[in-house]
């Protein structure tokens, strides 16, 4: 689970170069892969928000990949200079298939973005199509957050929880990534 928010720094903003640069490498992987964790929550929010750090979570790229479309997956991901990272994680026992790809992209403005993709195996995984991507469903996407996922306290899952809990779809709700009041 994840620390308590300092919320001195609610207003942060992801440098929009990342977000930019994350959207490029996931172009290539759009048809085979099930967005998680903090891109599952940017395209369930509004289009056009404000990218916001205590939103969703922007440090890596999370996916479940069908076992069926790891290899043309791997292929695209070593064909866009990925590299295998080792983890702490990749040799304890776990119902999920981790696997970490990283890759430092040079911007134009000289800034060096690191990538990091943790790729999760696993088959029937409940998904929907959201803006043209496939994401995990919200109901199940909070569920991950005790065991996969880590940034529980971000607005996004926080608004999430409330809405579901209200029957209501969490799809271009402001409230995910909306400042909270309080």
């Amino acid at each position: 689970m994840g620390a308590p928010h300092n919320k001195k720094k609610y207003g942060e903003l992801w440098p929009s170069y990342r977000i930019q640069c994350a959207l490029e490498i996931l172009i290539p992987l759009k048809d085979f892969v099930i967005l998680s964790g903090g891109w599952a929550w940017h395209f369930l929010s509004p289009i056009g928000h404000t990218e916001y750090k205590h939103a969703h979570d922007h440090k890596d790229i999370d996916l479940f990949v069908d076992p069926k479309k790891v290899a043309q997956v791997m292929y695209i991901l070593q064909e866009n200079g990925f590299q295998k990272v080792w983890t702490r994680y990749d040799k304890l026992p776990s119902d999920e298939n981790f696997r970490r790809y990283e890759k430092i992209v040079l911007m134009e403005n000289e800034k060096s973005v690191r990538i990091t993709i943790d790729f999760f195996v696993k088959s029937n995984i409940p998904s929907r199509k959201v803006k043209g991507w496939t994401i995990v469903k919200p109901s199940y996407l909070l569920g991950l957050y005790s065991n996969i996922h880590s940034s529980d306290k971000c607005w996004a899952v926080q608004s999430a929880i409330k809405l579901l809990d209200q029957n209501m779809d969490p799809l271009d709700r402001e409230e995910l990534v909306t400042i909270p009041k309080k």
